[in-house]
């Protein structure tokens, strides 16, 4: 079949063709009954509009970019579906950059990529909130899993997951809880640290904190005798990748989790559920993320005199599987 062309368009609606394209490209430049007669016949002749020909009319390039810290994450996989579905729903393209945990890259990736694209979701970026509100006014910019500023954000309720994460540990009678940091650079790490110290000392709990490790597997490895040294029944991960981590390095050392230690992760990875045993873990809407920072930031591209600060806080959900149980007693 072939395609149609505008003119076949506007042939069909009755009206001209510099008329279609501006009710395809700026439809508010056109009255709402020809916008919707437009809309009509481009949808009977199945009309895909060309985006280098939009571009010259609206100046926008009809691209979004996405910065993640690592996609090897299992976390951040989950993001990039929700951008990028949302994202084709309104008919934009993808331009995907990872900085491989580099805070060093994260500034010139932004200003590269401005370039290209009409605006930028950041996701979980390590870089100093001075150099988040800099590139702030020089690009329309939406963070995801970061708050700076005035800058439109979208982030989970950290502080809900760890009082959920808490409150199940204490009724399991654990009274010491251990705390495996992430990067030191990363703002969620400061947040659910944060949140862990409120919600054990609001439970009377005790909290040891051992430590900043990397945000991988690895990291959970290394973290894992240090653990057992603390004496605490029950440990909470920064993340799921190493909570992974530390149950392979406790079952190498014949270390019984739950029946000696309580393992908490967080983020629910794909291998989470698959791990033995199945890990306890603070569910976060990672898909919903991406789908609501493309939402903010085309409310953005739409209305850039609105609202400065726009936020969408997302819930968090702790799942209990076998990976806790009933506090161990010497």
């Amino acid at each position: 079949m072939v395609a149609a062309k505008i003119r076949d368009v506007a042939r069909a609606a009755g009206v001209s063709p510099s008329t279609v394209s501006r009710a395809l490209a700026i439809p508010e430049m056109v009255s709402p009954a020809t916008r919707e007669r437009v809309r009509r016949a481009a949808d009977h002749l199945h009309y895909a509009p060309n985006r280098a020909a939009r571009g010259l009319i609206t100046g926008r390039t009809g691209n979004i970019g996405l910065i993640v810290p690592d996609l090897a994450n299992p976390f951040f996989p989950g993001v990039v579906k929700g951008v990028q579905a949302q994202a084709r729903d309104a008919d934009y393209a993808i331009f995907i950059a990872d900085t491989d945990e580099d805070m060093t890259a994260e500034v010139g990736l932004v200003r590269a990529l401005s370039k290209q694209v009409d605006g930028i979701v950041l996701c979980s970026p390590r870089m100093s909130e001075d150099d988040v509100v800099s590139l702030g006014s020089e690009t329309i910019l939406v963070l995801l899993n970061r708050r700076v500023g005035r800058i439109p954000a979208v982030t989970f309720d950290n502080a809900d997951g760890m009082r959920q994460t808490v409150a199940h540990l204490a009724a399991l009678g654990h009274r010491k809880v251990a705390w495996i940091g992430g990067p030191r650079s990363s703002w969620s790490n400061r947040e659910r640290s944060r949140s862990l110290r409120a919600a054990t000392t609001a439970a009377g709990l005790d909290l040891v904190i051992v430590g900043h490790f990397p945000p991988q597997f690895e990291g959970g490895v290394a973290a894992a005798d240090l653990v057992v040294a603390t004496g605490a029944t029950a440990v909470v991960t920064y993340n799921d990748l190493m909570a992974l981590g530390l149950l392979s390095r406790l079952r190498a050392r014949g270390v019984a989790v739950p029946d000696r230690i309580s393992v908490v992760g967080i983020d629910d990875i794909p291998m989470a559920g698959m791990s033995s045993p199945a890990l306890t873990t603070v569910s976060l809407a990672k898909e919903r993320a991406g789908r609501a920072a493309v939402d903010l930031l085309l409310d953005l591209l739409a209305h850039p005199d609105g609202v400065l600060s726009p936020r969408r806080d997302l819930p968090a959900q702790l799942l209990v599987r076998d990976s806790t149980g009933v506090a161990h007693e010497d």
